[in-house]
């Protein structure tokens, strides 16, 4: 078995309190049941607004600096993801649709190392 990342990509100025109403909530609570129902979700999250990252760099001189905001200039970003342990990518990437449809949002599926 291998650990996926199923990544949700939301448009910075995203805010689930406005964007997420009683059906889209359902859909995604319904996802994480069968998730854990079939035995594949091994970590769920959702992340903060963008505007709450912190940014750390290794400089030349060994010294780490420091930067309010996220680390790349984008206009969407990483709004929460699932790590799912399947047998393959096809099983995946079926996960990865689910939760496209779910979230109404882009999914990136990657596998770790």
């Amino acid at each position: 078995m291998t650990k996926y990342l199923v990544a949700i990509h939301r448009p910075n100025d995203y805010d689930p309190y406005v964007a997420e109403d009683e059906a889209m909530s359902r859909d995604i609570d319904a996802l994480n049941v069968e998730m854990v129902t079939a035995g594949i979700r091994v970590f769920v999250g959702g992340l903060q607004p963008i505007n709450s990252a912190k940014s750390l760099r290794c400089e030349a001189n060994g010294e780490v600096s420091m930067a309010d905001g996220p680390y790349l200039a984008t206009t969407e970003h990483i709004g929460g993801f699932w790590v799912l342990e399947v047998a393959n990518l096809e099983q995946a990437l079926t996960w990865g649709r689910k939760a496209a449809v779910a979230c109404r949002a882009p999914v990136e599926v990657r596998p770790f190392h």
